[in-house]
């Protein structure tokens, strides 16, 4: 079942912009606006809202600007208000969950309608996406197989599977397939390449490819200048060149862009790295006051608070406050290792070992999980397992292995022995 007003839609964005009418506009504002004149012919077309409300949606990946998903679901209620629980409506509404980052909720709806529609390529792309942020790596993986099983070599599976061999440790397997990715994304799709650059990118440098990542990332904002998760992943590109100032450019760039709690503390962490230490200071304090205010939310910068919290304020109470919080509802590798270093940070290492090990059973191979590791391993008295996830950490030449580099640098003084 596909609406013919998506296809629509899709087929204006593979023609020119001069084609279409527009030519200053994102791919998403192009689809905005084809939907808006799909509504203007008939007010009554329940697919044109559906349309209007998946590309704001795509609007809100753009700018990282949420109040667009709050206009994705006027407009999926005004869908809804002309054809009660229309089959492309409902699908929609999956995405602005996870776009709200209400990965539960995302998952059950999906789960829903994929005994609906059980040969639905993009609900097995929305399976993927709600059980990779829950932790639920097993039955992500088998959806992501489902979406190339159904259709061999499409883009949503292709970029997925390339995020699930990241997580599983695949770095080579996870570039070849966003090279793939890239390759089959046309040039008029500025902002759908911009962010495969950007996830090359980010590969790049967590395998410790600077120059490559550097490369990548200005070509990404080449295509779409000012993009958020190229300015993001090139500052820490900086950082790690140790150019700290320009880091700090970026990320103001980014913060004046989107002003989201997560991208202050990103900012506060560089500004403190240049030695702009009350303007870090203030920088932090502003995030905590941001970062508590939404909190309670799905859509939240808890693991950013974990870690100012056990890092910057030296609060390890507030700290594994925050991180049971979110452990409570989800168990991926991010929230694990979050949650390990808030029970290390509060002494609680046997405990934090068998949380930071369960990450790293996962398979993945990030330099500062593996750090976190290291430290933890050592606080619990094992000294050779330590220096194995530290010597690891270093040879990744990541953002992390800098960390691990001094410690074992400890490690080796006679003082340590």
């Amino acid at each position: 079942m596909k609406s013919t007003l998506i296809a629509l839609v899709l087929i204006c964005l593979s023609l020119s912009r001069v084609v279409c009418g527009q030519t200053n506009l994102s791919p998403a504002e192009q689809s905005i606006a084809a939907a808006h004149r799909l509504i203007e012919k008939n007010p009554k077309n329940f697919e044109a809202y559906n349309a209007l409300a998946l590309a704001l949606s795509r609007r809100a990946r753009e700018t990282s600007d949420p109040a667009y998903y709050t206009q994705a679901e006027d407009a999926l209620k005004k869908s809804f208000d002309i054809s009660s629980g229309n089959f492309d409506g409902k699908r929609t509404g999956v995405w602005l969950l996870l776009g709200k980052h209400e990965f539960p909720a995302a998952l059950d709806t999906a789960q829903e309608l994929n005994k609906e529609m059980p040969d639905d390529v993009m609900l097995y792309g929305f399976l993927t996406d709600a059980n990779v942020e829950l932790g639920n790596y097993e039955e992500a993986e088998k959806a992501a197989q489902w979406m190339l099983n159904l259709r061999p070599g499409n883009l949503p599976g292709t970029t997925r599977a390339a995020y699930l061999r990241e997580l599983f440790g695949d770095i080579d397997g996870a570039f070849e397939l966003m090279n793939m990715a890239l390759q089959s994304t046309p040039p008029s799709e500025a902002e759908d390449r911009a962010w495969i650059l950007s996830q090359i990118g980010h590969l790049q440098l967590a395998s410790g490819k600077l120059s490559d990542a550097d490369a990548s990332l200005q070509q990404a904002l080449s295509i779409f200048p000012g993009y958020h998760y190229a300015l993001q992943n090139l500052a820490k590109v900086r950082i790690e060149q140790r150019r700290y100032e320009d880091a700090v450019n970026l990320l103001q760039q980014r913060y004046e862009a989107a002003k989201h709690a997560e991208n202050l503390y990103d900012l506060a962490e560089a500004l403190e790295l240049a030695g702009r230490k009350d303007e870090a200071s203030n920088a932090f304090v502003e995030f905590e006051g941001k970062s508590l205010s939404e909190s309670v939310r799905k859509d939240n910068s808890d693991r950013e608070l974990i870690f100012y919290y056990a890092n910057h304020a030296h609060e390890p109470a507030k700290a594994l406050r925050i991180a049971a919080q979110e452990f409570a509802w989800r168990h991926d590798v991010f929230t694990l290792d979050a949650y390990a270093w808030a029970l290390h940070v509060n002494g609680r290492d046997v405990e934090a070992r068998k949380h930071i090990e369960a990450a790293l059973a996962v398979g993945i191979r990030d330099a500062k999980i593996l750090r976190h590791a290291g430290e933890i391993a050592l606080a619990t008295g094992d000294r050779a397992v330590a220096e194995q996830y530290l010597n690891d950490s270093a040879k990744l030449n990541a953002p992390g292995s800098n960390e691990a580099r001094r410690l074992l640098a400890k490690l080796s003084s006679p003082t340590m022995n």
